[in-house]
């Protein structure tokens, strides 16, 4: 009786060690109740301790994305808005001066492409009254290890030819005060031509100034082309006036 006794206590302690060993998959390790009782103590730390952090990302979070939101709102309605394939073509400069090109996505939006030529305004004008003009800008490639990301409309220099014969460059221009001035002067027109009384100090004797305004069409053939034809209604042929734009 004794061994039958001894036999089904320890039947009996196998298949609980067996029990616990199912449920935790490990060797059951019995610890003493102090042992237990400072474990217990150490996982209240460390779950307050981890709990205080996280009521507190949140708000950080939230708070830097709204300052990052804000930011990158001020900063676009401070970038000129890009080109379509319609836009606004304005020349001008004054009679004795140098040809200004600015090409508007809209009449009152700012420039996003504005450049100076080398070319007077008198010899285009004599050209465009000759008949046809195209005028074609050409920039450098970049070498590939100085690659940049930079748009064809933002090449700071060009080379300038008008019908193939080379004369001189043109340089990109920010749209000053000046500038903005006359493109608002010129806002209610959408097509047209005419001279706008201008400041005698700064183009001599003779201080008018000339401008033309119509629509163009603008084609991308790629990164590193692009074209600008006059819309003319009143011409079935081809566009009296044409702007390349070409990264060679």
């Amino acid at each position: 009786m004794a061994r039958a006794s001894q036999d089904s206590s320890s039947k009996w302690h196998f298949h609980w060690t067996k029990k616990v060993g199912n449920e935790d998959d490990e060797v059951p390790i019995f610890k003493s109740s102090n042992t237990i009782e400072e474990e217990k103590k150490e996982n209240v730390k460390s779950h307050v301790g981890m709990s205080t952090p996280k009521k507190k990302l949140p708000a950080v979070a939230v708070a830097r994305l709204r300052s990052v939101v804000a930011a990158l709102g001020k900063n676009r309605s401070s970038l000129p808005l890009g080109l379509g394939s319609r836009v606004v073509g304005t020349l001008f400069g004054y009679r004795r001066g140098h040809v200004h090109f600015a090409f508007q996505k809209d009449p009152n939006s700012p420039p996003a492409f504005l450049i100076e030529l080398a070319t007077p305004i008198s010899g285009l004008v004599r050209e465009m009254a000759s008949g046809l003009v195209r005028i074609a800008l050409e920039c450098d490639k970049e070498k590939e290890e100085e690659k940049k990301a930079v748009r064809l409309q933002e090449e700071p220099m060009w080379r300038t030819y008008c019908n193939g014969k080379k004369c001189g460059f043109a340089t990109r221009k920010e749209c000053g005060p000046k500038e903005w001035k006359l493109l608002k002067a010129v806002e209610p027109i959408s097509m047209g031509a005419g001279v706008l009384p201008g400041c005698a100090t700064e183009a001599g004797a003779d201080g008018e100034l000339m401008y033309m305004r119509a629509k163009f069409e603008r084609i991308v053939g790629s990164r590193d082309s692009e074209a600008f034809y006059m819309m003319n209604p009143d011409s079935n042929g081809a566009p009296e006036l044409s702007i390349y734009l070409l990264r060679v």
